[in-house]
């Protein structure tokens, strides 16, 4: 098994961030078949595959938004205004997830990405962990 760990800068502000590249590096590197996890060891962030550009990002972001309003109805209460719905979305948007790997190179659909979504503003930094297990 093969590991790295990628650090990101999110922002401030919610974001939907395209780590594909990153992936395929990592795995052209390796080559081979297996399965690449992606991992963010975060309380407040998921992993998606998804359409990135064309609107998705920002509907996703829209999505969350209507699902978990940043208001003041959450209990967890520490952080910016409604920062509880960024402990909620990885419910909705796991933390993880697990790709295909075939002579080296993501099986992706023609339109999939894989990004990281952070709705916690309060924490701009974070970590992602891709391991590579080959057969």
């Amino acid at each position: 098994m093969r590991t790295q760990i990628l650090e990101l800068h999110t922002g401030g502000s919610e974001s939907v961030t395209d780590i594909t590249r990153q992936c395929g590096d990592f795995v052209a590197g390796a080559g081979g078949d297996g399965l690449l996890n992606v991992f963010v060891p975060h309380a407040t962030a998921g992993v998606a595959i998804i359409e990135l550009g064309a609107g998705s990002d920002d509907d996703l972001l829209a999505s969350l938004a209507d699902l978990l309003p940043a208001d003041d109805r959450w209990r967890h209460k520490h952080g910016s205004r409604g920062h509880g719905r960024s402990h909620v979305m990885p419910a909705f948007v796991a933390p993880q997830t697990t790709v295909p790997v075939v002579g080296g190179r993501l099986e992706l659909g023609t339109w999939q990405s894989i990004a990281v979504v952070d709705l916690n503003v309060d924490n701009p930094d974070r970590r992602v962990r891709l391991s590579y297990l080959s057969s």
